[in-house]
This record gives C-alpha cells, structure tokens and sequence, in this order.
C-alpha cells in the first residue's frame, strides 16, 4: 500500500527572529545589527492578547522603533498615538513608556504587521509582503475570538484583503472604510485607517479625531 504523502508544514502565527525569507530584509536587518548590536534586530512578534477581538495590521517595524525594541509601535511617533488611542477605548491598561519593559498590557486586542521584519526605508517590495503574508493568515486564524481588523495603511489594508482571500476591487482602502467580511466561514469586519505616521498627521491627513474615529468603530464592533 502506498504511504500517505506527509501533511503540509503549517505556517506558525509568528516568524522566527531569524526569519530567513526576505534575502534583502535580512541583509538590512543584519547592517543594522552590525552597527547597533544591544537593537532587537529581527523579526517582530505579535503583541497583545490572544483572546483579542481587534487585531490592528500595521504595515513593518520601525528602524528606530520596534526594530530597536522589539515590539510593534514602540518607540516611534506612530507608536505614541496608536497606544493613546488604544487607551482611550479600553483596549489596554498599565503605562505605555514607549520600552517592552513598561507594564502595558492589551485587552481584548493584539497588534501585528503586515511585514515582520524592517524593510529599508520603511518601503516592503511586493515580494517581501507575499512571503510574509502566511504569518499574517495564520495569525488571524490563531485568534478565535476576532471580531475586527484594523489595518493600518494601505499596504497592510491590500495584504490583509489578500490574506482573506478577497477581491481588491471590491474592497479599496480609504480612511475610515469598513468591510463586513468572512474568513473560513467566520464573520469578521475589516476596517482601515490612513497610517498614524508622524508624516501623515504633520501634514494634517490624519489627525488624532480622524484617528479616534475608526477606533470608535471598532470599539462598538468588539463590546
């Protein structure tokens, strides 16, 4: 009797530090290191809560941000708005201090990225976003209690698209757009938001109130 061919190796909701996918992520990643040895220097995990119900998709860590710390949104000017703002809806407790030593705490959500690793120039190719894509899909399907996705961007808001097997002509990003979705037969909705950068809410295309919004949104959605 023929053997059964063995089962496919399923992607884990998180990649290794490591993560050897992206040849020019990793060459980025180890210049980097090479000049900034005590940095975190990888791939950055998920952080939040595994009963989430909102899972906000940024788009890739920070050089000086979550590359540095090792955490997504810590220690950047982008960071400081999204935690404020998470606060302010009850989606964390404890003092944000922009290091993964403070005693913040996320409830009932989790952030994650589009991109693990950081790219050059904060600017993913189309290759490094589909590579990286299997960790976003199994991170979703690790969270059974999702209820919304909160993406961050228009790249993270087109890979997620593509992570739920849907039509980007169906569901094109703009600020404050809300898509009711299903993923594996799972009710979800897909909200977006221009990204919290320092460089958006400089020039004045996302303020804290356009911000503040989406997440009221969300807030109604999870309870």
């Amino acid at each position: 009797m023929a053997s059964k061919a063995p089962s496919p190796t399923l992607t884990p909701p998180e990649a290794p530090r490591d993560c050897p996918l992206c040849p020019r992520l990793v060459t980025y990643r180890e210049s980097v290191a090479a000049r900034e040895p005590t940095w975190f220097n990888g791939a950055v995990p998920s952080f939040g809560s595994e009963t989430a119900r909102l899972l906000v998709v940024g788009l890739a860590p920070g050089v000086t941000g979550a590359n540095r710390t090792g955490r997504p949104f810590t220690g950047d000017w982008a960071g400081d708005l999204l935690y404020a703002t998470l606060e302010k809806f009850g989606f964390s407790s404890g003092t944000y201090a922009a290091d993964p030593e403070d005693d913040l705490t996320l409830k009932s959500a989790m952030i994650t990225n589009a991109v693990r690793c950081v790219p050059p120039e904060n600017k993913p190719v189309g290759a490094e976003i589909n590579t990286c894509r299997p960790f976003l899909q199994s991170r979703i399907k690790a969270l059974p209690d999702l209820k919304v996705l909160l993406c961050l961007g228009k790249i993270s808001h087109d890979s997620t698209v593509r992570t739920l097997g849907l039509k980007l002509s169906a569901h094109p990003f703009g600020h404050n757009t809300r898509y009711d979705v299903a993923f594996e037969g799972r009710p979800l909705t897909l909200l977006s938001s221009y990204h919290c950068s320092r460089y958006n809410t400089n020039t004045g295309r996302l303020t804290a109130e356009m911000f503040e919004d989406v997440f009221a949104v969300a807030k109604e959605i999870t309870g």
